[in-house]
């Protein structure tokens, strides 16, 4: 188990945490999102003792991770795959973590295993690969069977074969009841393997649920409409805050009303409809609106297609009409 209370970190005049608190519960995967500047791992590197918090205090299984006797048996991190001696190999990086916590060299043919690396093995860390690089980091924090697993980014650099492996060697050391903790970018990645939600921005806690409570939270209705009549239809859903997206020659997509109250309208007006699918939104949505405010670096524009169709007001729609 993770425990933060009131943890913040000061770097100079720059506030990276501010003063966040949560628990990360063994027996699930609970991911950690957030922008590029929101303080993830400035969090993940005081968990493990690598930042001094500058108030607050955080718990690694009931104790501060940096006084357990048995470190890397109470808690593997993925923090920076590149922190390796690059002229060394592999094996003897292992050997080396498993040497300094009394961990038999036997652990280190384990993990190598588990992690794929048994054909480079004997060869050194400076000639591998992003995902090579990864799976080194990965057998490093699993090197002492820990209780407690905190990856930062983990499926960086890997094949879809990696990411697979990672994702369900994830949700199997949650069934066995430990607590795995990551971050990653990639939102649909995420969405197929961790149980519960940390989002932070601005070094700010945005929400702490499970997943399927922040993607319900953070929707809004979408619901894809097939009609021979898709401006009549336009007319008669025009409000504020309704959007509608043409997706085909008779097919629209609507944000903001649910689909009943949409074949309701339909119904009343005399509107053919022969397709009603509400859609499920995704994590990735959820995610981009709890953040909309709190991203730090902004991308600038591209050109596309054109914008998203809003639905105009009843006066213009008249008006267009009578054009």
């Amino acid at each position: 188990m993770i425990q933060a209370d009131s943890l913040a970190k000061n770097y100079g005049r720059k506030r990276a945490v501010d003063g966040i608190s949560f628990t990360v519960q063994p027996g699930k995967v609970t991911g950690f999102l957030g922008p590029n500047g929101a303080g993830k791992s400035t969090t993940m590197r005081m968990i493990v003792g690598l930042d001094r918090p500058t108030s607050g205090h955080v718990t690694v299984n009931g104790g501060d991770f940096t006084r357990h006797k048995d470190p890397l048996r109470q808690a593997g991190a993925l923090l920076e795959a590149k922190a390796v001696h690059k002229s060394r190999s592999a094996r003897n990086h292992l050997r080396m973590l498993a040497a300094t916590h009394g961990i038999p060299h036997g652990r280190v043919d384990d993990v190598i295993a588990l992690t794929g690396l048994d054909g480079v093995a004997r060869k050194r860390v400076g000639g591998f690969s992003l995902g090579m690089g990864q799976r080194l980091g990965i057998a490093a924090a699993l090197l002492g069977d820990p209780q407690t697993l905190i990856l930062d980014e983990p499926v960086n650099g890997l094949d879809p074969e990696g990411v697979l492996w990672v994702r369900n060697l994830a949700r199997g050391l949650a069934a066995e009841g430990r607590t795995v903790f990551l971050s990653s970018h990639l939102m649909s990645e995420m969405a197929q393997t961790a149980d519960h939600l940390i989002v932070i921005g601005r070094g700010r806690i945005l929400a702490d649920a499970p997943i399927t409570e922040i993607i319900s939270a953070s929707s809004r209705a979408r619901t894809r409409v097939k009609t021979p009549d898709p401006q009549d239809l336009m007319r008669i859903l025009a409000a504020d805050g309704v959007t509608l997206t043409p997706t085909g020659p008779d097919e629209l997509e609507v944000v903001g009303v649910p689909a009943r109250a949409i074949a309701e309208r339909a119904f009343d007006h005399r509107v053919l409809v022969y397709e009603l699918t509400p859609l499920e939104a995704s994590l990735e949505e959820a995610y981009m609106e709890l953040t909309k405010d709190e991203v730090e670096y902004h991308s600038g524009g591209m050109a596309g297609p054109g914008p998203v169709q809003t639905a105009p007001h009843a006066a213009e729609l008249e008006g267009q009409a009578q054009r």
